[in-house]
């Protein structure tokens, strides 16, 4: 990698005549564009996205002569949605070779530099997803569980790290691995909305992403949060992005 690095500089060397203009061969080796980044972005969404929200997908920046496509799930409930999109995906014997899944969600805003930000951190995490937090006045970061408690919980976390490990995160503006969903360890379907009852601790409510990351967290895939991408999270009602 540092070879590779010399190379660069000094070809720009040579080629600019000893000097470096603004170009930084970290924005290549950093983010990782020189490598697969094929990604397939899934969104689930009931049919009406807002103007504000398709304005943010716009702009978002896609690595330069890396393959990307969007598909979509329409009036499905969002647990439903994602285990039908990924099914399609593996049954697929183009898509299923390729590297990522992105979800994106109706009501989420990436910033333009969002995705090129998370592929950063793809070869020491298996998920990574954006920062942003539930609606509302009182709303909590969407980084949940502490890594270094003994026992694996969900609890919100304060961003307080660039990128932060965790045991789970939203599905608003997350980039997986498309691997894990072929691991057999992993029962289907992947995500499910449900309510579970534990004699000891009372019931347990889970969301389809915290579901999901329970099951891989406990065969330890590693996910992280990397709070540098602040994404939006848009109330249509209110008009209001928190």
């Amino acid at each position: 990698m540092a070879d590779n690095k010399k190379y660069i500089v000094k070809h720009l060397k040579d080629e600019q005549g000893g000097r470096l203009s603004d170009f930084r061969p970290a924005q290549i080796l950093e983010g990782k564009t020189y490598k697969d980044l094929s990604t397939i972005i899934i969104i689930p969404t009931r049919g009406m996205i807002p103007a504000k929200v398709v304005a943010a997908w716009w702009s978002l920046i896609m690595p330069m002569n890396q393959k990307c496509t969007r598909v979509f799930a329409y009036g499905m409930e969002v647990g439903d949605a994602y285990n039908n999109m990924i099914e399609e995906i593996l049954k697929n014997p183009n898509l299923s070779q390729w590297k990522y899944v992105l979800t994106l969600e109706e009501d989420n805003l990436p910033p333009p530099d969002g995705l090129i930000k998370l592929y950063e951190h793809m070869d020491e995490f298996d998920v990574v997803g954006g920062l942003y937090w539930t609606k509302g006045e009182n709303g909590q970061p969407m980084i949940y569980g502490d890594i270094n408690d003994p026992e694996l919980n969900f609890r919100p976390q304060p961003p307080i790290k660039e990128i932060q490990e965790c045991n789970g995160l939203g599905m608003g503006f997350t980039l997986f691995k498309l691997d894990i969903f072929k691991d057999p360890r992993i029962e289907r379907p992947w995500f499910k909305t449900c309510q579970d009852w534990d004699p000891q601790k009372g019931a347990k409510i889970y969301t389809q992403d915290l579901y999901f990351f329970e099951k891989i967290r406990k065969l330890g895939y590693r996910v992280a949060c990397d709070t540098r991408v602040k994404v939006g999270h848009y109330d249509a009602e209110m008009d209001i992005v928190w």
